[in-house]
């Protein structure tokens, strides 16, 4: 959002005295907002209207946009102090932004507006579910942590979405579990129940999903595990889902190397489990995630003590030398990370081997229910 810095005119008004027009299409969009009181805005509001009646149905909606945002503010002066009249302006896009609209005594003024947080998640969230009919268990706070970056109209596609679902399932009220189907749709794509898995990849799926979920558990810096599931969705046949406790600003390197050892789980339960000639493509995702970490930790966080606190923004104009330190760097960290992930879970292979067999069992398992068979005890028939 931008306003002019010029502008000291202190005025209430109302929805009805705010004239709006707007260019762009989804995904990129620029508004114009001008606000106007008192007698002496009253020319200029009618102006304002005066042009835009002149270009409407002459022009495309970028063309007017255009033509009526030059004629209020192509001035020499751009806004004058004691006019009575604001205007404010939004875009997603400020790429697009003409210089002269930013230059000084025009939208000079920049307010930044970024996606909500854990905390601003929650309470949209909590907006939206009073329009619905929900369950008292339900608890805002936890999907708001399982949804970072979503803005607020897709936090609202969210809880439209768990309302659907319930009414399929012919239920009067949203719950818990309404809500995490509706943030799996959205982040991995719907439910593929109509394919048809044999058992033996099915096998090698629980397995390697297990693997990650076991890293994930017994290592100190990883994330908390949410979820493990063997159910097809867009692309993938399994999933582990982990549960930030809030967002991250800042990593540590334990943080990242635990998220790399996380990764690296399900092609080594793959290989404990089955050996190295039945290891499956399935790990290739995994293994873009541990390469994109090690990479940045070495190019760009200074995490390497070979190369230093040094960044390499553009690695294809460096030295051969230079190249071939960050590869032999990059690749010992993740040559590490896939021995820590062994090490895990060979030290835990009862528990890999409970996980797993559950999973086959019951498809989908949530954090109780991981917590239950990790700690050797059998779970309620559902």
């Amino acid at each position: 959002m931008k306003t002019s810095k010029n502008s000291k005119v202190s005025f209430k008004i109302s929805t009805a005295d705010v004239t709006r027009v707007q260019e762009g299409h989804t995904g990129k969009r620029s508004q114009l907002y001008l606000g106007s009181s008192g007698n002496a805005a009253k020319t200029e509001r009618s102006l304002w209207q005066q042009r835009k009646d002149e270009h409407q149905g002459s022009k495309t909606r970028k063309e007017h946009f255009k033509i009526i945002s030059e004629k209020v503010i192509g001035n020499e002066k751009c806004f004058k102090p004691n006019e009575g009249v604001i205007i404010i302006g939004a875009t997603n896009f400020p790429e697009a932004l003409d210089n002269a609209l930013i230059r000084p005594g025009c939208f000079d003024m920049q307010v930044t507006v970024p996606r909500p947080d854990v905390k601003g998640r929650t309470e949209i969230l909590k907006w939206y579910l009073n329009k619905i009919k929900f369950d008292q268990s339900v608890d805002p706070e936890i999907i708001a942590r399982g949804t970072v970056g979503f803005s607020g109209a897709e936090l609202e596609n969210l809880v439209n979405q768990a309302a659907l679902k319930a009414a399929v399932d012919g239920k009067e009220v949203v719950t818990m579990k309404e809500l995490e189907f509706s943030k799996d749709k959205i982040l991995m794509g719907p439910e593929r129940r109509s394919v048809e898995i044999d058992n033996k990849n099915k096998t090698i799926t629980a397995y390697h999903e297990s693997g990650h979920a076991i890293i994930a558990y017994y290592t100190k810096d990883a994330m908390p595990i949410n979820k493990a599931t063997i159910m097809p969705r867009g692309p993938t046949l399994g999933h582990v889902y982990l549960l930030p406790e809030n967002d991250r600003r800042n990593e540590t390197r334990a943080q990242l190397l635990a998220q790399m050892d996380v990764s690296m789980g399900g092609r080594v339960a793959e290989e404990l489990i089955f050996g190295a000639d039945h290891i499956t493509t399935g790990a290739s995702s995994d293994f873009d995630n541990a390469t994109q970490i090690a990479k940045q930790m070495v190019t760009k966080f200074g995490m390497s003590e070979k190369l230093g606190v040094m960044t390499y923004s553009d690695t294809g104009k460096l030295s051969p030398e230079t190249q071939s330190a960050i590869e032999q760097e990059t690749r010992i960290l993740l040559r590490d990370s896939y021995e820590q992930a062994k090490h895990i879970l060979k030290t835990h292979a009862k528990e890999h081997k409970n996980l797993a067999e559950a999973l086959l069992t019951y498809e989908t398992l949530d954090v109780k229910e991981i917590h239950i068979v990790l700690e050797g005890k059998k779970l309620h028939v559902r």
